[in-house]
C-alpha cells in the first residue's frame, strides 16, 4: 500500500466535511500552484505516436478531472503523458445540483451526475493561450451546452472547436455523457454524421479528432457509430465514457466510473478497436497496473485515468507507465 492510500486519501477524504466534490475543488486549488519545472515521465518503451501526435508515455488524465485546465503545470509532475480537459462547452454553465459527486470506496468506484459545469469554450481558450505550451500534449473534450436544444447542437461544438482550435494536441467529441439530457441521441447515425461532417469541413490542418463511445450501445450501434467515424475520418475513439448501469449498489441518476467499469470497458476497447482499425484511448476501470496493460492488450494504443487515480495517487499512474512500456 502507498503512502498515498494510507496517509494522504484518508485525509482527503475526510477534508471539506467528507463532501467529494469539495475536496475536488480544494486539491484543483493547490494542483493549481505547483511550477512546472520538471520534464515529462518518459522511460525507455513508453513514448508512443498516435494518430500524428507524439506521447512521452502512453497515460493520460481523462476529461472531467481538471474541466478548465486550472491544473495543468502539475498532471505531467505526477506522471501522466497527456491531458486532457474539459468537457467544454459553448457556454458557461453551472451543471446539474449539488450534492453531484459520490465515492463508492468499497467498490472503487465513483458516481457523478455533474452536468459538463465548467467556464466555457472562451474562458478555456484564454486561460490556455496564458499559459502556454505544455510538456506534454493536450486534448480538449467537447460537449454541448445545456441551453442549446438539439437542433442547435452542431453549431455549439463548432463555435467550441473554432475557438480552441490552435491549442490542442487533438479534440474529443464527447455525445456519450449521461448526465446532459439527451445528449446520447448524438451517437446515432444520422446526428453524429452532421456533427462531425461539420467538424471536417472545420479542420483546416487536419487536427485529430476523436469520438467518445459510451459503454452502454450495443454491438449494432456501436458498429453504426464506427461506420460513420470511418466514413468521415475520424482519427480514433476513445473508449469508454461512464455508464448508467448499476452493478454496484447506488441509487440515482449519474454516470458511474472506476473498478467496475473494467470488464465492459475491455469489451468495448476490443471490439472498437478490431472492428474500425482506428487508434482507441482505454478508459474505464484503471485501478491495477495490470489493468492498463490488458486494455493495451486488448488494441488501446494510450488509456486514461480518473476513478483510479482518486483512489491509488500517482503511484498508480507510474504503475501504469512502468507496465504498459514497450520491449526494446
Amino acid at each position: 500500500m502507498s503512502r498515498y492510500e494510507r496517509v494522504v486519501r484518508p485525509l482527503l477524504f475526510r477534508w471539506g466535511g467528507g463532501d467529494a466534490e469539495t475536496v475536488h475543488e480544494r486539491t484543483l486549488r493547490v494542483l493549481s500552484r505547483v511550477p512546472g519545472t520538471r520534464r515529462p515521465v518518459s522511460p525507455p518503451g513508453a513514448r508512443r505516436t498516435v494518430f500524428g501526435v507524439d506521447f512521452p508515455n502512453p497515460v493520460g488524465l481523462a476529461a472531467g478531472m481538471d474541466k478548465d485546465g486550472r491544473a495543468l503545470r502539475a498532471w505531467p509532475q505526477l506522471g501522466f503523458g497527456f491531458v486532457e480537459v474539459g468537457t467544454v462547452t459553448r457556454h458557461a454553465q453551472p451543471g446539474n445540483e449539488r450534492p453531484r459527486l459520490f465515492r463508492l470506496p468499497e467498490h472503487e468506484a465513483i458516481v457523478n451526475r455533474m452536468g459538463f459545469n465548467n467556464a466555457g469554450a472562451e474562458a478555456l481558450a484564454a486561460r490556455l493561450r496564458a499559459l502556454g505550451p505544455l510538456p506534454v500534449p493536450l486534448g480538449i473534450s467537447l460537449g454541448k451546452s445545456k441551453v442549446t436544444p438539439l437542433t442547435g447542437a452542431v453549431e455549439d461544438y463548432v463555435h467550441s472547436f473554432r475557438q480552441l482550435y490552435g491549442l490542442g494536441s487533438y479534440f474529443a467529441v464527447n455525445v456519450s455523457s449521461p448526465n446532459t439530457p439527451g445528449l446520447r441521441q448524438l451517437q446515432d447515425k444520422a446526428q453524429l454524421s452532421a456533427l462531425l461532417g461539420a467538424l471536417r469541413a472545420e479542420n483546416r490542418e487536419g487536427k485529430p479528432v476523436l469520438v467518445k463511445v459510451a459503454p452502454d450501445l450495443t454491438e449494432t450501434a456501436l458498429g453504426e457509430l464506427l461506420d460513420v467515424c470511418l466514413s468521415l475520418g475520424v482519427a480514433g475513439l476513445i473508449a469508454t465514457n461512464t455508464t448508467v448501469e448499476r452493478p454496484v449498489p447506488f441509487a440515482g441518476p449519474g454516470g458511474l466510473s472506476g473498478r467496475p467499469l473494467a470488464a465492459r470497458a475491455l469489451e468495448v476497447v476490443r471490439f472498437v478497436a478490431k472492428e474500425s482499425g482506428l487508434p482507441v484511448i482505454g478508459v474505464g476501470g484503471i485501478t491495477r497496473p495490470a489493468d492498463a496493460q490488458r486494455l493495451m492488450d486488448a488494441g488501446a494504443s494510450l488509456v486514461q485515468l480518473y476513478s483510479g487515480l482518486i483512489y491509488h495517487g500517482p503511484a498508480l499512474v507510474r504503475g501504469c507507465v512502468a507496465a504498459t512500456r514497450l520491449p526494446l
